[in-house]
């Protein structure tokens, strides 16, 4: 007779194995900002995506495994328009799409062997930001409601509090963009991911290096809350670029008016003469002639 295991052993297996593995890639982030719904990813390939769309105005961004995660947004393509075919295009929605998604997932990493390695944001942007939605489903099938920002894959739990400092409403594109570059460059804690046996290789792939943070290693998309229809809209080339040196520009004219404010200070404490123990020299002030009396 096999082994007895029990459910609960195979579960807690199974889930830190899926954990230890998506901690291994880099992190992603998706945030609202006031025209619509900023994603970024670290991506150096052009020809594997990370962020694809979904429906009319849904998006679909992922970490983890390239191969489980494009299969499940193939999946998710092919519900989005049989629903829409089937009975109206207005009863597609990102919280019908991630509940597809959460029984696909909680499926599989019930009854599967291996759970998938991946972690999936699926986003839908509103007449008024007030309606958008994002929603995080991972390994196992829970789905959290995202408002404002999300990060997942890789040392999220890092990102996301890098990102909670500088994340504020009714950003514009570009601040939104800044926001998303300094999270993801953010160093990871010391410490993070030694459980899981992935510290080295999470740090080096949340890119810690800003440098590495460029129009060849991003790969950025956005959901315009002004286009009708097909709201789903790639940043890439020339125009990534301007974007970026605009956000770099913001945040060093940021940085710039917190130094100034500091320089009298700094001045002040050099014209000032540091304190001395030695005993003065000199005539008196009151009167004498310098010379010590017996």
């Amino acid at each position: 007779m096999p082994f007895y295991v029990s459910p609960e052993q195979i579960m807690r297996d199974k889930a830190d194995y899926a954990r230890s593995r998506i901690a291994r890639g880099r992190s992603c982030v998706a945030l609202q900002y006031a025209g619509g719904i900023l994603m970024v990813a670290p991506n150096p390939s052009t020809a594997l995506h990370k962020i694809s769309e979904l429906y009319d105005r849904i998006a679909f961004a992922a970490g983890g495994r390239y191969n489980e995660y494009e299969a499940l947004r193939k999946a998710g393509v092919t519900y989005a328009d049989v629903t829409g075919y089937q009975f109206d295009r207005r009863d597609v929605t990102a919280r019908a799409l991630a509940n597809w998604y959460a029984q696909t997932l909680g499926g599989i990493f019930t009854d599967s062997t291996k759970p998938y390695e991946v972690e999936i944001v699926v986003a839908e942007v509103g007449v008024k930001p007030d309606d958008d939605q994002i929603y995080r489903i991972t390994f196992d099938g829970s789905v959290s409601d995202e408002p404002g920002f999300v990060a997942f894959g890789g040392q999220a739990d890092q990102v996301a509090a890098a990102l909670k400092e500088r994340f504020h409403d009714d950003m514009t594109l570009t601040e939104a963009l800044g926001a998303a570059l300094e999270a993801l460059a953010a160093p990871p804690a010391q410490g993070s991911g030694s459980g899981s046996g992935s510290g080295s290789g999470s740090a080096a792939g949340n890119g810690v290096q800003a440098t590495e943070l460029n129009a060849a290693h991003l790969e950025v998309a956005i959901l315009d809350r002004a286009r009708a229809h097909r709201t789903f809209r790639r940043l890439r080339g020339p125009r990534l670029e301007e974007l970026l040196a605009e956000s770099r520009a913001a945040s060093a004219a940021a940085e710039a008016p917190e130094s100034a404010s500091d320089a009298p200070a700094a001045q002040a404490a050099e014209a000032t003469p540091p304190a001395s123990d030695d005993p003065p020299t000199g005539p008196p002030s009151a009167s004498g002639d310098g010379i010590p009396k017996p």
